[in-house]
């Protein structure tokens, strides 16, 4: 079934998104634009595939647990260290295949960001063999070109992402799998060294190939360069000197055998703080910056668009997401009036609010239990074969569960205000039951309405939003839950709420109308095709073929709602 439903919406996807696969030429930055060699503007509309070549444990539901080096070291101290290592190798063969790649050259969109982490390319700065004399690991480098392979077959871009440096390039442990009891990057000048190695070796190895659209040269930098007044992550400095001239140096390291790819540079504060930037030190650079949690209005991007105006530079939304479907088309209507391309994040994780869901197998609860501190430790063989598992088989494109309704609030409704049936309800003669949360699939105010629609806590300073209160089925404001069998039900339908549905009867006729598995409190009421609303139970008069309905929630909340029984009247 869901493979069905993402592939019914296909076509409506390549319709508003650009041609799949075809030959791609190299990016540059021209007059604050992105552009190909033709001097055709480009809008990058990706993915970012978090959580494949780097870990972070939010992804994994171990959350405090943060940095992949923890992750490693308990599970190790679990299975032991060779078993562990080979969930990793495994994790790294399955969690990102060409299935993955075809699946977002079908659904539209035309690029990828790779995080990737240091040390799947080469050996800490103190592991080398020979100090000071920098080794590469041909298996990394070898998946880079698979990846490659994959997103030239579908004609998009492919665009590296340096989200792991030496030593780690902030405060914000987890996103580079800082070790604190290190030195950082900006405390290493041997570190800063091996980054510009490491990116004169990449740069060597793919001068040549167009379809590798730009190097982002180091994944949010978030540093207090100047004393220490930004809570440790640079939001308030006004110079960033060592950034910039780490990013010349870089720069010198790549420029010295490519002269072609594009360069994306990120601010301070996870990408955002730009103050201190000097003029452009090459003539083909762009910026990029990261939005989460804020609103979607004009103020929230109206820095960016300065910096490009003072600085002729290209920007590009280099990461965004971990929202809701409302807030992801606002974010990207937003940023594609004013010419902005897109990557979001991630493609793929255990959790319901990205295209693709990873479901663990039930072994893996135990795991997360024992390595969050909630539970007991399970005996090694139970989690060696639960992590293996996950690694190995519930990872995989084919296990995963497709939300189509995320793919279609990024690539459709940004661009289209029509609303779509989430399902083919079709009634028959005699009736049917129509399930409560396959309402249709649509921007809010249009396809549904509800009180919460996203978390915007940067910009209003309270606590996150949970959009959906059960976190599951669908990414929208309609709270969804599960019932102890694994049913799925409109856990909280309140005043004012209303949902919407495309139904198709065969035959025209009266039609009672009763709600299915309701919990107490609360009143509904239903409207067909623009007419008045009847409560439930009661009876409305569908036509033969297509019926809009509209459900309604009157007086207290209905919890627990199944779905919509329709019963034909003599």
């Amino acid at each position: 079934m869901k493979r069905a439903l993402a592939l019914s919406l296909t076509a409506a996807l390549l319709a508003a998104s650009p041609a799949a696969a075809q030959a791609l030429s190299y990016l540059r930055a021209d007059k604050g634009r992105i552009v190909d060699e033709s001097g055709r503007s480009v809008i990058l509309r990706g993915m970012g595939l978090g959580g494949w070549m780097l870990q972070e444990g939010y992804m994994l539901q171990l959350g405090e647990l943060g940095q992949e080096h923890v992750i490693r070291r308990r599970i190790a101290d679990l299975i032991g260290p060779e078993r562990e290592a080979r969930v990793h190798r495994a994790w790294l063969d399955n969690h990102t295949t060409k299935a993955d790649i075809d699946a977002m050259g079908a659904w539209g969109f035309n690029s990828v960001r790779l995080p990737l982490h240091y040390a799947l390319l080469t050996p800490a700065v103190e592991d080398e063999p020979a100090p000071g004399v920098d080794s590469w690991k041909e298996d990394g480098f070898a998946r880079i070109d698979a990846l490659l392979a994959w997103t030239k077959a579908n004609g998009l871009y492919l665009i590296l992402d340096l989200h792991a440096a030496p030593g780690g390039q902030g405060s914000d442990l987890a996103i580079s799998d800082r070790d604190p009891a290190k030195p950082s990057l900006w405390d290493s000048p041997a570190n800063r060294r091996k980054v510009a190695a490491l990116w004169g070796e990449l740069a060597r190895r793919y001068k040549d190939e167009p379809a590798l659209g730009a190097y982002d040269l180091i994944n949010e930098p978030n540093w207090d360069f100047d004393p220490p007044k930004g809570g440790g992550h640079g939001c308030d400095d006004t110079a960033n000197a060592p950034l910039w001239e780490h990013y010349r140096q870089i720069t010198a390291a790549i420029r010295k055998v490519d002269q072609r790819h594009m360069l994306i540079l990120e601010g301070n504060c996870w990408g955002n703080n730009y103050k201190g930037l000097p003029a452009a030190w090459d003539g083909n650079m762009a910026l990029s910056f990261h939005k989460y949690w804020n609103l979607n209005d004009e103020a929230s991007v109206a820095p960016i668009l300065k910096l490009r105006q003072d600085t002729g530079l290209p920007v590009w939304l280099g990461e965004s997401g971990e929202n809701s479907n409302a807030w992801f088309t606002d974010a990207i209507a937003l940023v594609e009036r004013h010419e902005i391309g897109w990557a979001f994040w991630p493609l793929k994780k255990i959790g319901f609010n990205q295209p693709l869901e990873v479901v663990p197998n039930p072994g893996y609860g135990a795991v997360v239990a024992y390595l969050t501190g909630k539970g007991p430790r399970p005996e090694p063989d139970a989690a060696y074969a639960a992590l293996m598992t996950l690694a190995s088989r519930d990872v995989r494109f084919e296990n995963t569960t497709v939300h189509s309704d995320v793919i279609d609030a990024m690539l459709r409704q940004p661009r289209s205000d029509a609303v779509l049936p989430f399902r083919d309800h079709r009634l028959t003669s005699a009736g049917g039951v129509v399930a409560a949360v396959d309402y249709d699939l649509g921007p809010p105010g249009l396809a549904y309405s509800d009180r919460d629609l996203a978390n915007l806590h940067v910009s209003t300073g309270g606590d996150r939003t949970l959009w959906n209160t059960g976190r599951t089925y669908r990414n929208d404001g309609v709270d969804i839950g599960r019932d102890a069998d694994g049913a799925v039900q409109v856990a909280d339908f309140s005043e004012g709420e209303w949902l919407r549905y495309t139904i198709l009867a065969d035959q025209a006729g009266q039609f009672a109308v009763e709600a299915v598995g309701a919990g107490a409190g609360g009143r509904l009421s239903v409207a067909v095709n623009g007419g008045s609303p009847a409560d439930l139970p009661g009876v409305v008069s569908l036509q033969a073929g297509r019926n809009v309905l509209v459900l309604r929630a009157g007086g207290a909340t209905t919890t627990a709602l199944s779905g919509l029984r329709f019963t034909r009247r003599p």
